[in-house]
């Protein structure tokens, strides 16, 4: 099994023989997508929203400083002042180091690295908090707390859990620390319980053999029709009128 590390965690060759969150999701939204990422031939663009929650994550990385001196376009505008989208990621900063009980969550090692094999396939993982022998947490800076549920971190959570117990860690309880984007930041954190773990890994367990043939080749993968990859490669065709009055 490849050695990873922060070096090449998010490379090709690691997306080519590594399963993880993300790329069962991307193959749960559309596998011609998955495929093109996964071929180094589709790249999802960066948001001005999920710049906000990069900064936070930087900032608990201890990478924050760093990315300021690499990257100055993204703090500053051409007359120097500070972007709104960094302006926000400060805000939300300084808010959760005045909170105890997030920044306890937040305390353990961080973006810890493990590599295991579930279902017949290699799969890699990388934390936010880990605290061995107690916990795993996972950041999360959301629009508010409603859509925590609409992206399905219990798979997330499913993951990291057996991903943590195969490498010999134990069956560890995930919380997700979640803080918002709001004009007033709120922030809480959340266990996913345990029911709703194990049924997100059933739900893993019975897409993977379809997942696998199509990565592996066997099965040609489907389109879904309306993602930005899907988009960029489609031929026009005839269409009737009335379908967008129906819409």
């Amino acid at each position: 099994m490849q050695e990873l590390n922060d070096d090449n965690y998010y490379s090709q060759s690691a997306n080519q023989a590594f399963f993880s969150v993300s790329q069962y999701k991307d193959f749960c939204k559309c596998e011609s997508m998955a495929m093109a990422k996964i071929r180094g031939e589709f790249e999802q663009k960066q948001t001005k929203a999920m710049l906000i929650g990069i900064l936070v994550d930087r900032f608990f990385e201890g990478t924050l400083e760093q990315l300021r001196q690499e990257s100055p376009n993204i703090f500053y505008c051409r007359n120097g002042a500070l972007r709104a989208d960094f302006r926000k990621a400060d805000q939300i900063i300084k808010r959760v180091q005045q909170d105890e009980r997030f920044m306890q969550y937040m305390s353990g090692e961080k973006q810890k690295i493990l590599t295991f094999e579930m279902f017949g396939v290699p799969w890699k993982m990388k934390m936010d908090s880990f605290v061995e022998g107690i916990c795993i947490t996972d950041l999360k800076v959301v629009q508010n707390f409603k859509s925590l549920a609409f992206w399905r971190y219990d798979l997330q959570g499913a993951v990291y859990q057996v991903g943590a117990d195969i490498c010999g860690y134990g069956r560890l309880p995930f919380y997700l620390a979640a803080v918002t984007k709001e004009a007033i930041t709120n922030l809480d954190i959340f266990q996913i319980d345990q029911p709703t773990l194990a049924m997100a890994l059933r739900e893993i367990e019975g897409n993977m053999p379809r997942f696998i043939a199509v990565k592996s080749g066997i099965e040609e993968p489907h389109y879904c029709g309306v993602c930005d990859y899907c988009k960029s490669v489609k031929k026009a065709r005839i269409r009737n009128y009335s379908e967008l009055l129906e819409d």
